[in-house]
């Protein structure tokens, strides 16, 4: 398994500087975001893009994934059409930016019902959302096979896609090798067991985030530092090995330390080599 690090547990610095510290710190890779402005934004020029690519390399850092932030603005489950349709063109942006970095994946929230922490989203009914986010995804996985870009459905605390069960059935509909689960390891420990949920979900895992949670601390508060929390992460591995997953682990680590931040980077890297067995 190759160890990369979110681009989210960088506190501050240029994506070149970020680089080079995640180098320092050990990481194989970076996971990258799409924001709406910025270094990598929206309107990022073919130029800006293999710059990003160029600077990477030069770290001797791989670039394997883009994530976004701005499904929690945008959804693709939103009951404006509008927003629906905007959401849809953040992914199409988000596989054009994968392809030109030279990356295999996009992570995408595949909407919600409800989000406690963007409560400007609203409430959509259930099967509202389900439909929607289903048309979506279909309509896209076209593109995402042409570029040759997977999209990863992340499970995330957005009241929808609850199960693993679910989600497995969920991607089954969509009918393309193209679009997979992100699995999120540590955003399942509030509810139920990662293990589980690999197991069940199996070779459509595209590609992990390593992160841990506390349940007695309960709500955002609840996610620590890897293996301070409640994850399992040797029965973690056991499933992962049992489904022949052998690809990227990411460390999602947030929020950054409050003193000396770059320090979760070399504390997370450390925790992933010995989940994954690295000497």
């Amino acid at each position: 398994m190759k160890k990369g690090i979110s681009i989210w547990s960088f506190k501050t610095g240029t994506l070149a500087e970020a680089f080079a510290l995640g180098k320092k710190a050990g990481f194989d890779g970076v996971e990258v975001a799409l924001n709406e402005d910025g270094e990598l934004g929206l309107s990022a020029t073919d130029a800006q893009l293999a710059g990003i690519k160029r600077q990477a390399a030069d770290a001797g850092l791989e670039l394997y994934s883009v994530a976004t932030g701005l499904y929690w603005k945008y959804s693709l489950t939103s009951n404006d059409k509008a927003q629906r349709e905007k959401a849809k063109s953040i992914v199409r942006k988000q596989l054009e930016t994968a392809a030109a970095l030279g990356c295999d994946t996009v992570l995408v929230v595949p909407g919600a019902v409800s989000v406690s922490f963007a409560p400007e989203l609203g409430v959509v009914p259930y099967d509202a959302a389900y439909d929607r986010a289903g048309e979506a995804v279909k309509e896209l996985a076209p593109y995402a096979e042409k570029l040759k870009v997977a999209i990863g459905l992340e499970n995330v605390w957005n009241n929808f896609l609850l199960s693993p069960l679910e989600l497995r059935d969920f991607i089954d509909k969509i009918g393309s090798q193209y679009v997979g689960s992100y699995f999120d390891v540590g955003n399942v420990v509030y509810t139920g067991y990662p293990e589980q949920w690999i197991r069940i979900l199996g070779k459509r895992i595209r590609k992990v985030h390593f992160k841990d949670y506390r349940r007695a601390a309960g709500g955002v508060h609840g996610f620590v530092d890897l293996l301070a929390g409640d994850t399992d992460y040797p029965a973690v591995m056991t499933a992962l090995k049992e489904i022949g997953y052998g690809g990227w682990v990411t460390g999602e680590m947030l929020p950054a330390y409050t003193h000396h931040a770059e320090q979760i980077l070399f504390n997370t890297c450390n925790s992933m080599k010995r989940i994954i067995g690295e000497k």
